[in-house]
């Protein structure tokens, strides 16, 4: 299955449910790979305002961000996804943007 396709398909299910949460968050993926990075970056901002946020929209956007060596914006993401998903007890996904966002170093200062 070809990433358009892929794209194509997750419209098609947006159309009937276009608040469904997961399928925001997969089609900001699949614009990521396809390289448009401004509609990804838009579809995983308004996933990090819904309430309760969706975590993995912050660690994807700072990743992303940092791909396109927008250091200081991964970095807020990223700091901001961490105290997110401690807030709702998920250790798991605070520890790996620690990770990343340590490894980002002083690049971008």
């Amino acid at each position: 299955m070809s990433e358009e396709t892929r794209r194509q398909k997750i419209n098609d299910m947006l159309a009937d449910e276009p608040d469904d949460t997961f399928l925001n968050y997969c089609l900001a993926m699949e614009m990521d790979k396809d390289g448009d990075n401004e509609e990804s970056l838009g579809i995983l901002a308004k996933l990090t305002k819904l309430d309760p946020p969706h975590v993995p929209a912050y660690f994807m956007a700072g990743q992303q961000l940092s791909r396109l060596d927008r250091i200081s914006e991964a970095r807020t993401y990223l700091r901001e996804g961490i105290e997110a998903a401690r807030s709702q007890g998920d250790d798991h996904a605070a520890a790996e943007m620690s990770e990343f966002l340590m490894g980002l170093g002083s690049a971008g200062e």
